[in-house]
Formats: structure tokens, C-alpha cells, sequence
């Protein structure tokens, strides 16, 4: 079989350049490790699949060079997402903050639309296929891989590395499309995990693993940005949607600052109270706005038993940088099997913006999670999943 392209990988950016290639009359061949397609579309959003973001723009995106995504999201816009899935029946229901997801919130409902288009369009897909090498021959490319009925050998003209990136191994995640990459000498932004939980040790790990459990609304910034959502304590760390957010724009050694009443003044707060009398303690104000865990446990910074008249300016100068501005500095992460996505990549400035081609191989093709493109939690990486797909296809 004569192929215009092979692709590796059948996630979310393999299964969609397969498909528009095959809406436009090509045909392309998926080689997929699993044993089925789209394995991280369906546990995505606990299995429900946040699809998109209706609110996507390029500053959603952590990449060294954000000029690189206008011309591919101007092509695949967050519309033509919505328009598409609805012309295949997926009708989409907004949840927080622009997130969208199927009605039926189920995720193989966005799986099928691609096995049954694929079908439709005449793709070809081999599961379980394991490709071993890719190598320039003959004006094109031999891609080696092993299959449930032996090893095999394939040419073709055009490969498509679509394969992913590092996070959750037990999904036939791999660093083989870096690997390619350096093998042909392409520069790789150096990479790490994103979207994932933040750790705590040393002498403040037994006051975090207290509160494990513990849901708080807060904003979460560093110098560079910021996220207004909930972060969650745990037993050896901080995890939740802020957390996850920031970690994207986290580094080793350095640190971040939460606050956790975002929504009010503890300034103003304590003001009022003592013109109300102050006769409460500090430790049934605060009951007003956090659990009685976590007013227990801010026991360990504030003087919690002392009346909001008898505080000093020390006092409440102390409870307000405490609340407001809480200093964090993580030990480290937790690593690629709870990240949601992998940060860095193949170097976007060894792409062609228009066709995602290498510059340097011609007929290589990197799109998806392999490209120095990360985006923030809430559907915007199947954003890019689907954008990079759809210049990919256009242009083999």
C-alpha cells in the first residue's frame, strides 16, 4: 500500500491529521503502540474529555516562541473544533472558565467521531505496532516497527511524528519523537514535566501533610503570572487547578506565593472587627473563611487565642503577609506519571509555522505534545492537538 504519509502516534494529534488528510482524499497509515487509539483522550477530564477551550489564546500557551502559534490558530480556530465535533454529533457543554466538554461526558464519544471517520476516509491504523527506528533512504524515509504478526519494514515519502510526549508511561508514553529529533540534529527546548502536583519536605512537610485534604479558592503567582483557582493540600505537598497551572511556569529552587483569601481584605477585616469591639479571637474570624483545620493549623504562624483589639500592628501586619501573600518553595515535582502534559519540546524555530515541516529534513513532520508548545489546564493542549493536526494535513 502506497501511503502519502505515516504517521506515529494515535492520540489526539495522530487521529485528527489522519482524518482531515482523509477528508482532503489522502491516505495516511497510523502506526500506534497501544491497543487501541486516543489512549489519554479517554481518561482526559476523568474520562468525560474537556475538548477545548472556548476562551484559547496564545497566551494560554508556555513556548519560547509564541509568534509561531498565530498563523495555526488562525488556520484551526477554537470555532472550527466546536463546528467540527457537532458535524459528527458531539455537542458541546461549557463548564468553568471556558472549559468544554461533550454532553454526554464521555471522552470514547470523541475517540469514535476519529475511528469512524478513519474508517469513512479510508486510514489505515496498526495497534500494538512499536516502531524501533525511522531513517532517510531513498528520497524519503524507512520506518522499522514491530507488529503482533512480526517486524516490519515501510517506506514512504512523509513521516508525521505525532507520538507524544513523556507523561503517563502506563500509556505507551515515550521520548521516541525527541530521540528522532536528535538524531537528526534537530535543537530540543529542554523538557520537563507540566500540569503537575508540587512537593514539600523538609522542616514545613509535616504542616502541609496536616492538611491534607483541604480545598482552598486562592491565587497563585510568581512575577511571571497568575491563577485564581482552588489548590489542594496533600500529604506531601499541593496539587488542585492553581497548582497545577503554576507548575508549568515553575522552576527548581524557586519560589511562588498563594493567597489564600483572594476575594476579601484581611486588613480590612480585622479594621472592622475592631470597630465592632474586637472582642473575638483571632482564631473565630478566621473560622468565618477556612475550615477549622486549617485555622488550627495556621496555630504554627498566628497568635490564633489573642482578641482582634489586642493585636498589635506586628500581629496583624503578620496575619495579613500570612493570608495574603504565603511564600511557597517546592522541592521538586511529581514527575512524569502526574503530569498532564510534558513542557519543552522539538524547538519550534526548527519548524516551518506553515506546514509544522522540519527545516532541515524535508518531508518530518512534528506536531502535539513533541513541539515546544504547552498549554495551560483546560483543554487548550487538544487546542493545539487539533490546530498542529490540521496544518500538518493541509500540507502533505
Amino acid at each position: 500500500m502506497q501511503y502519502d504519509a505515516i504517521i506515529i502516534g494515535g492520540g489526539a494529534c495522530g487521529l485528527m491529521c489522519a482524518v482531515q488528510a482523509g477528508l482532503l482524499g489522502k491516505k495516511t497509515l497510523i502506526l500506534e503502540r497501544n491497543n487501541k487509539p486516543g489512549a489519554k483522550i479517554l481518561i482526559s477530564g476523568g474520562g468525560r474529555c474537556n475538548y477545548t477551550n472556548l476562551g484559547t489564546t496564545i497566551a494560554n500557551f508556555v513556548t519560547q516562541n509564541p509568534d509561531f502559534l498565530h498563523g495555526i490558530f488562525k488556520r484551526w480556530t477554537v470555532d472550527d473544533t466546536v463546528r467540527f465535533f457537532e458535524s459528527y454529533g458531539i455537542s458541546g457543554q461549557e463548564k468553568t472558565l471556558g472549559q468544554l466538554f461533550p454532553t454526554t461526558n464521555k471522552a470514547k464519544d470523541i475517540v469514535a467521531v476519529f475511528t469512524n471517520l478513519m474508517f469513512d476516509t479510508g486510514q489505515d491504523i496498526w495497534l500494538d505496532s512499536l516502531v524501533k527506528s525511522v531513517d532517510q533512504a531513498d528520497g524519503g524515509f524507512r520506518i522499522c516497527v514491530d507488529t503482533p504478526s512480526g517486524e516490519k519494514t515501510l517506506k514512504t515519502a512523509k513521516v508525521i511524528m505525532a507520538s507524544g510526549g513523556l507523561p503517563v508511561q502506563k500509556l505507551g508514553a515515550s521520548d521516541f519523537a525527541l530521540r528522532l529529533a536528535r538524531k537528526f540534529e534537530l535543537s530540543i527546548v529542554p523538557t520537563a514535566p507540566a500540569l503537575v502536583p508540587l512537593t514539600i519536605t523538609g522542616k514545613d512537610a509535616e504542616w502541609y501533610a496536616s492538611l491534607s485534604g483541604n480545598s482552598v479558592f486562592s491565587r497563585v503567582y510568581n512575577k511571571e503570572i497568575s491563577f485564581e483557582e482552588n489548590i489542594l493540600f496533600t500529604h506531601w505537598g499541593l496539587s488542585g487547578p492553581a497548582i497545577l497551572q503554576i507548575s508549568s511556569y515553575w522552576r527548581a529552587g524557586q519560589e511562588f506565593t498563594i493567597d489564600l483569601l483572594p476575594q476579601f481584605s484581611l486588613e480590612q477585616i480585622i479594621k472592622d472587627e475592631r470597630n465592632s469591639g474586637g472582642k473575638r479571637l483571632l482564631s473565630q474570624v478566621l473560622n468565618d473563611y477556612f475550615t477549622r483545620k486549617m485555622v488550627d493549623a495556621f496555630g504554627k504562624f498566628l497568635p490564633l487565642t489573642t482578641k482582634i483589639a489586642s493585636l498589635s500592628k506586628a500581629d496583624a501586619k503578620l496575619i495579613v503577609e500570612t493570608i495574603h501573600r504565603f511564600n511557597v518553595k517546592p522541592a521538586g515535582d511529581k514527575g512524569y506519571d502526574k503530569a498532564e502534559v510534558m513542557r519543552g519540546g522539538v524547538d519550534t524555530n526548527e519548524l516551518n509555522p506553515s506546514t509544522l515541516e522540519s527545516r532541515r529534513i524535508s518531508g518530518l513532520y512534528f506536531g502535539g505534545e513533541a513541539v515546544d508548545v504547552t498549554g495551560w489546564l483546560g483543554g487548550y493542549n487538544f487546542q493545539w492537538a487539533w490546530a498542529s493536526a490540521y496544518t500538518i494535513a493541509q500540507a502533505i
